[in-house]
C-alpha cells in the first residue's frame, strides 16, 4: 500500500474522540472550552483534554487542537496560559488563524506544530509561503479552491509544508466562515465560534407599507433559501484528493454526533485504503456517508463553483442509532447500552470498526438482571443481545426511520 494523506476527523467531546479513533482516525481535531471555532461543541475541560490525549497517542492517533477564533484584547490576555496547557498536555498541533494567537503559540507551546486555520482564507501559494516562512508546519486552505489550485499550490511551495483541506462536511456560504450576518441578526459572533448559520434560514420579502404581509422569495417553487448551500461530499473522489498533494483529508463536524463521527470516519478510511491498495472502492463504504444525517451533497469548489442552491437547508435523517455494544464475547453474546427505543422483531442494522454493516432481526433480550426484555425505554440503560457473530466493542446499532425535517 502506497503512503496516503492522513485521516483527521473532529472530535467534539471524549465520546466523539473514541469513535473517531476506533474507526480508523489517523489524527483528531478538537477544542478546549474556549478560543475554538465550535463553542457549542462539548469540547474538552483541562482534565479531559489531558485524557484525550492520553487515549489518542496510546493508539497512535495524533491530537491537533483548536485556537482559531479572532480573540479580542480581554481574550488574547488569557491565551498564554491556555497554550500553555495545551503544550504540557502533549498536544501534537494547534491550529490557529490570527497573527497575534501564531506568535504566542510558537513562544507558549514550542513543542507544538502550528497549522493555519481556513480562517485565513489561504487562497494562493504566496500566503502558503508567507505562513511557512513564519514557522508554520501545516496549512489548512481555503474551501473555495480547485483541485487545479491546490495542485499549483502544492508544486510552488516548499515540500516539507504540509498542506490540508476540507474533503467532508458542512459549507459555509461566506469565505471560510468570514461573515457577519450571525452577529447582526443574532448577536452570535461566527469568528468567535458562535454562528448561528442565518444564511440556512428561510427568507421572505416584506414591503414598508404592507407590515406582517410576506411575500415569497423565489426564482421556482422552492426558490426561497437564497443564502442556503449544501454539505461537501468528496469520498467518490479520494484519487483526485490524493493526486493534488493533499497530506491531510478533513471531515467537518465537531459539533456533530459520535455516530457522525464514526460512521464517515469510517467510510473514509476505507474508500482511503482501498485507493491507496489499487483496489475498486467497496460501494458498500461509499454509501455509508449516506447513513448519517446531512444536507444534500456536492463536491464543493473542488471542480468549479458549486452554483446557487435554492432548495431546503434542512437534514435529511433517515437512520437513528438505538444501541452501542460495549462489550461482545466469541458467540456473539453481546452487551449494549441504550440510545434510542427498539422492540423484539425490528430489523436493525450493525456497523462497527472494520466491521462490514449487516442486518439482523431483533431476539428477545435480557435486561442488566437477565429478566427478559422485549422493549428496553430507559436511556442508558444495560441489557444483553444475542447477535448472529462476534461484533468489536463500540459497534453501533441503527434502524431505518424516516427523521428528516419536513
Amino acid at each position: 500500500m502506497r503512503k496516503g494523506p492522513e485521516l483527521l476527523a473532529p472530535a467534539g467531546d471524549m465520546e466523539r474522540l473514541k469513535m473517531a479513533v476506533a474507526y480508523g482516525a489517523d489524527a483528531v481535531y478538537l477544542a478546549g472550552t474556549s478560543f475554538g471555532m465550535r463553542a457549542f461543541a462539548g469540547n474538552f475541560d483541562e482534565d479531559e483534554l489531558r485524557q484525550a490525549v492520553a487515549y489518542a497517542h496510546q493508539r497512535g492517533v495524533k491530537v491537533h487542537c483548536t485556537i482559531n477564533t479572532m480573540p479580542r484584547n480581554d481574550e488574547i490576555a488569557r491565551l498564554p496560559a491556555h497554550l500553555e496547557l495545551l503544550n504540557d498536555a502533549g498536544v501534537d498541533a494547534l491550529i490557529v488563524a490570527d497573527m497575534g494567537a501564531f506568535t504566542l503559540a510558537g513562544k507558549y507551546a514550542p513543542g507544538c506544530a502550528r497549522h493555519i486555520s481556513t480562517q485565513a482564507s489561504i487562497s494562493n501559494y504566496e500566503t502558503a509561503r508567507a505562513w511557512y516562512g513564519l514557522g508554520a508546519r501545516r496549512v489548512i486552505l481555503a474551501r473555495e479552491l480547485s483541485l487545479e489550485e491546490i495542485r499549483e499550490i502544492r508544486e510552488k511551495t516548499p515540500a516539507d509544508l504540509e498542506i490540508e483541506a476540507f474533503v467532508h462536511g458542512a459549507m459555509c456560504v461566506s469565505y471560510s466562515g468570514r461573515c457577519l450576518l450571525s452577529n447582526y441578526m443574532t448577536g452570535r459572533d461566527s469568528s468567535r465560534g458562535a454562528c448561528a448559520q442565518p444564511c440556512r434560514y428561510q427568507y421572505a420579502l416584506m414591503e414598508e407599507k404592507r407590515p406582517g404581509e410576506y411575500f415569497p422569495i423565489e426564482e421556482d417553487a422552492q426558490g426561497t433559501y437564497i443564502l442556503n448551500s449544501r454539505d461537501m461530499c468528496m469520498i467518490d473522489h479520494v484519487g483526485d484528493l490524493i493526486d493534488a498533494g493533499l497530506d491531510s483529508l478533513k471531515i467537518e463536524g465537531r459539533a456533530k454526533s459520535a455516530y457522525y463521527a464514526a460512521i464517515v470516519t469510517g467510510a473514509y478510511r476505507h474508500c482511503l485504503d482501498d485507493v491507496l491498495s489499487g483496489r475498486e472502492i467497496d460501494p458498500v463504504w461509499r454509501d455509508e456517508v449516506d447513513h448519517v444525517s446531512h444536507r444534500p451533497y456536492s463536491t464543493g469548489f473542488y471542480y468549479g463553483a458549486p452554483g446557487q442552491y435554492y432548495e431546503t437547508s434542512r437534514y435529511i435523517r433517515e437512520w437513528q442509532v438505538v444501541a452501542l455494544v460495549t462489550d461482545c464475547d466469541e458467540q456473539g453474546n453481546a452487551t449494549l447500552s441504550l440510545r434510542n427505543k427498539f422492540r423484539t422483531g425490528d430489523t436493525v442494522e450493525l456497523v462497527g470498526p472494520d466491521l462490514r454493516p449487516f442486518a439482523m432481526t431483533v431476539p428477545d433480550m435480557t435486561d442488566g438482571e437477565g429478566a427478559p426484555l422485549t422493549e428496553p425505554r430507559t436511556p442508558q440503560m444495560v441489557f444483553h443481545m444475542k447477535l448472529p457473530r462476534a461484533v468489536p466493542p463500540l459497534t453501533l446499532v441503527r434502524h431505518g426511520v424516516e427523521l428528516s425535517a419536513k
